[in-house]
């Protein structure tokens, strides 16, 4: 029955010729491990269309939706994290494969004459791929996507004469919406893909009419004789290669349970953003071009790789095939790749040691968690930031940066004219308004002046600031180091100026009795001129006037929250 079936179709479609034909090319020189990478993007480019389709069913292009589409498939779609980490993996695998494609080619001399147009369309797909991971990642409307694309089409807006026509027309409009979500969604589903399988086409057409190219190695009698058949050998090399792509992205996105999901994205907020990896080279490259020249370098540097690249053909005209003789052009391909690879590792170590910027990444990620477990709950018909709504902690950030950010930092935000609030009561934050509390980190811009700087042995100011966090309210105090330090504040006449029973007036500084509790933080933003407190020396307003109860209340639970220690 098979075999009656088999010859019913071959009868109407002639599949055996055509799979005959496929199987059966010549592969010039015999089957190889460097042929291997152009199935593998085939190959790539179909799961990429797969996934992509599968993504498609469950999101929604709109600011309202998408961030909670996305959420939705990574949190609640059975093996949603899985295909959308696959998809998010595959695009990083394309443009890894399809560099060493370009690489491999350019040393044995693939873009030599017959095989020029092979070469330019290939160079073209790179752009397209490359563009492709550019729309790609606006998608989600997350923070690293939303603040990540603002910089890239800044950069287009700043091209001189069509600058600010090319970007009004991918933001559809002067800001960031719906129009730009869309537009980048249609670039991404359907004018991208389109273009990349047309150019697939037309790339494997011409490489069948030209055969692969042979390794320089052999003479073309040794070419002629060592010649296979595309299957079998070439082709079990292609399958094994595919499987262990598969295999590596799998172990990837199962170490990982997902792609990378930021919170919704916020225009309000001040985020240092970051590309993917494979736009680092060129993020790393602007900072070398500050000012004036940073959009001749963000423009230049890309036109100027891919002109080198479609210009090889026409300047290596040399009769040698061995790459060792056409040293200056395979050269060239080399500083592309080493140049690129050196950029991206220096951005990557140069984040890697920046405190301010692994501190913004810790917060990032514990505000994307917290936004998706909220999400699981529900997201309110307005979508984005509004996940939120039913955190306290959201809503005493709000209250926080209308009412609080015109004079204090907190989580790398707002203004420095009073003391910062990271860690604001732990130990190294005692430890530094002690030794200097004139400084601009503590009191330095407000009229709280004339403490003098604390001085003696490490141990004693150990001592001094476990006694001064004890009586902040913390839980974790070292006793001994504690009672040590009672004795040296009287020592030190600490005493002269601050009382500790958390009653008593003004005597030049506030009094420290439970001055880190959640409950003395709530009297104390109802009224910092109290007595208790900054008394005359206070330029705080009173929040008492200006904010509800349950307001006051969320605002020293989040400075309460932020203290350091416990």
């Amino acid at each position: 029955m098979l075999r009656r079936v088999s010859d019913w179709l071959d009868e109407r479609t002639a599949y055996r010729a055509l799979l005959e034909h496929a199987l059966a090319e010549p592969v010039s020189g015999g089957a190889r491990w460097a042929y291997v990478f152009g199935s593998v993007l085939a190959f790539l480019l179909g799961l990429q269309a797969l996934t992509g389709i599968l993504l498609a069913t469950y999101y929604s292009p709109s600011t309202t939706d998408a961030w909670a589409a996305v959420a939705y498939i990574e949190d609640q779609v059975t093996l949603g994290w899985l295909i959308r980490g696959l998809h998010s993996a595959g695009a990083s695998a394309m443009v890894i494969v399809l560099g060493l494609h370009i690489l491999q080619t350019a040393i044995w001399g693939a873009y030599r004459r017959p095989r020029e147009l092979t070469w330019i369309v290939g160079v073209m797909m790179l752009g397209l791929v490359l563009g492709f991971a550019l729309t790609g990642y606006l998608l989600p409307w997350d923070q690293k996507g939303y603040w990540a694309t603002q910089v890239a089409t800044g950069l287009v807006g700043a091209m001189p004469l069509v600058g600010p026509s090319l970007q009004a027309l991918l933001q559809g409009g002067s800001g960031y919406g719906n129009l730009t979500l869309t537009r980048f969604f249609t670039l991404h589903v359907f004018v991208l893909p389109g273009s990349l399988v047309l150019l697939t086409v037309i790339h494997v057409a011409l490489m069948r009419k030209n055969g692969v190219t042979p390794s320089w190695r052999l003479s073309e009698a040794e070419l002629k004789r060592r010649s296979q058949p595309f299957w079998p050998e070439q082709l079990t090399r292609d399958l094994v290669a595919m499987g262990v792509v598969l295999g590596l992205m799998m172990a990837y996105v199962m170490a990982r349970h997902g792609a990378e999901l930021e919170a919704p994205a916020d225009p309000t907020s001040a985020y240092d953003a970051r590309p993917e990896w494979y736009f680092l080279p060129l993020f790393e490259l602007l900072k070398l071009f500050p000012g004036a020249a940073e959009v001749p370098a963000a423009l230049g540097a890309p036109l100027l790789v891919f002109a080198t690249l479609l210009a090889l053909p026409f300047l290596d005209k040399k009769p040698e095939r061995s790459p060792l003789k056409r040293l200056p052009y395979v050269g060239a391909v080399l500083a592309i790749f080493v140049g690129a690879m050196g950029l991206g590792v220096r951005a990557s170590v140069k984040d890697a040691r920046s405190e301010s910027y692994q501190a913004q990444r810790e917060r990032s990620h514990k505000e994307a968690l917290r936004a998706r477990e909220l999400a699981k709950l529900g997201v309110p018909p307005v979508g984005g930031v509004t996940v939120f709504e039913n955190d306290p902690d959201f809503v005493a950030r709000k209250l926080f940066a209308a009412q609080c950010a015109g004079c204090h930092q907190l989580g790398g935000a707002g203004e420095l004219q009073a003391p910062a609030l990271d860690g604001w009561a732990g130990r190294e934050y005692i430890a530094g308004l002690l030794r200097n509390a004139e400084d601009d980190r503590f009191f330095g811009k407000t009229p709280i002046r004339g403490m003098k700087p604390v001085t003696g042995t490490p141990e004693e100011l150990r001592s001094l600031v476990e006694y001064v966090y004890s009586l902040g309210g913390a839980g974790d105090v070292d006793a001994k180091l504690r009672d040590a330090g009672v004795k040296l504040f009287e020592d030190r006449d600490c005493s002269q100026c601050h009382e500790v029973d958390g009653t008593s007036a003004w005597l030049g500084g506030p009094n420290l009795g439970g001055w880190g509790s959640e409950e003395r933080l709530r009297e104390f933003l109802k009224d910092p001129g109290d007595p208790r407190f900054f008394h005359k020396k206070n330029k705080m307003p009173r929040f008492g006037d200006k904010l509800s109860e349950s307001e006051i209340a969320s605002l020293a639970r989040l400075l309460r929250g932020e203290r350091g220690g416990h």
